[in-house]
């Protein structure tokens, strides 16, 4: 998961950045099946290696247990699946000295994309002390020409890697044995005091690649009720015509918002929504407006602290994960819930659309209900939730 972040934040966000996350992962598919299929096999390369005697590292402990290497066997078991020939060649580790020359776009450059982040995957995983910085900077150097980027945006992208890993893993609640390789992925860097305050996410006017994203959360049929799903589906519609309607000519911005919280509103019947946008100066994404009961009180209290290790709506806005939360009202999920939102809303259902541009978190739609599993939507609608939200994002970029 590692290798594939960092790739994928090496390329450009859309098909080639999915590419390159799935190649970047891949990479290790001989390693992976050994360590599920044949863990004493496994335990016995990881001897050898650490037993030093041998050259050509994991590889040729690999050939030497197995009698194949790791990259054989994940290509002769993607070969037998059926995997996309581009894919099956992404697989194969680039032979030879890294190129002082870009690669050429495709596959090839692919293949040194995943390869590269693997290797700083490979630094995180196996360093864990004072010089593995120096060692990301050292792998980050010698990929620069090759991948057309410069030292210090393959860092800034590794960084951005880590982060959103460790987001991943506190949202979804992993846990790791302190100490361990896998808790070593999950170590951010310490920030340098004299740290300059990041740029404001809107002054980049840059749109991130608007592909849905999977809720976490298991998403139901539509219920039952006074109101259809073909209503539903046709207030959204119709809301989302308005709003390219009001696009297209000389907009305010703050009017679009307002509309496409209130086509929400209206279609869904929820009991308030906030808007959210972050501040530069202190980094919370704090409430600026809202609608339906006791919004006024909702919205002083939206404070997300996107710098907050651990906070659930922090998370979700720095993933960029839209997530449902149906039953808020559970011992467990109330554990996991912040504490600014236990004492200031503490709703027993709502739902999180985060707001992003270039990967950068900016803002966020709240809306809640009254009741544990009030929200309830089917595929049509989450779809059409979405493109309120994306329409919103670009409402931003045309404001400039």
């Amino acid at each position: 998961m590692m290798a594939g972040s960092v790739a994928a934040e090496l390329c450009s966000p859309g098909q080639v950045a999915e590419e390159a996350f799935i190649g970047a992962m891949f990479q290790n598919l001989g390693r992976m099946l050994c360590e599920f299929y044949f863990p004493e096999e496994a335990q016995q390369v990881r001897s050898v290696v650490a037993a030093g005697r041998l050259q050509g590292g994991e590889e040729s402990a690999a050939v030497q247990v197995l009698g194949l290497g790791f990259e054989d066997l994940g290509a002769g078991v993607a070969r037998v699946w059926g995997l996309p020939e581009s894919l099956q060649r992404c697989m194969r580790k680039p032979m030879g000295a890294t190129p002082m020359r870009s690669a050429e776009q495709g596959v090839e450059r692919l293949r040194w994309v995943a390869m590269a982040a693997n290797e700083v995957a490979t630094t995180l995983l196996h360093s864990g002390d004072a010089q593995t910085e120096d060692r990301l900077q050292q792998t980050a150097a010698r990929y620069a020409r090759t991948l057309a980027l410069s030292p210090e945006a393959i860092a800034e992208a590794t960084l951005r890697a880590r982060h959103k890993l460790v987001s991943l893993a506190q949202a979804l609640d992993l846990q790791v044995a302190p100490g361990s390789a896998a808790a070593r992925l999950l170590t951010l860097p310490t920030p340098q005091a004299d740290a300059a305050v990041p740029q404001d996410a809107l002054a980049l006017l840059e749109l991130r690649a608007a592909e849905p994203q999977p809720l976490p959360a298991v998403l139901e049929s539509q219920a039952a009720g006074t109101v259809s799903v073909a209503q539903v589906n046709e207030v959204l519609a119709a809301g989302i015509q308005d709003i390219t309607n009001a696009m297209v000519e000389n907009f305010q911005l703050n009017d679009v918002l307002r509309m496409i919280l209130e086509t929400m509103f209206r279609a869904l019947g929820f009991r308030r929504m906030v808007f959210c946008l972050r501040e530069a100066r202190t980094d919370l994404l704090t409430g600026r407006f809202g609608l339906g009961e006791d919004s006024e009180s909702a919205v002083r209290a939206m404070k997300v602290p996107l710098k907050t290790p651990g906070d659930l709506f922090a998370a979700v806005c720095v993933r960029g994960a839209d997530t449902l939360i149906n039953d808020a009202t559970q011992a467990r999920m109330q554990a996991r819930l912040p504490q600014w939102y236990v004492q200031g809303i503490n709703a027993p259902a709502f739902l999180l659309l985060p707001l992003q541009i270039k990967g950068q978190p900016f803002a966020l739609i709240y809306a809640d209900q009254s009741a544990p599993g009030g929200i309830v939507v089917d595929d049509k609608v989450l779809g059409l939730l979405r493109t309120l939200r994306n329409q919103a994002v670009m409402a931003f970029r045309q404001a400039g």
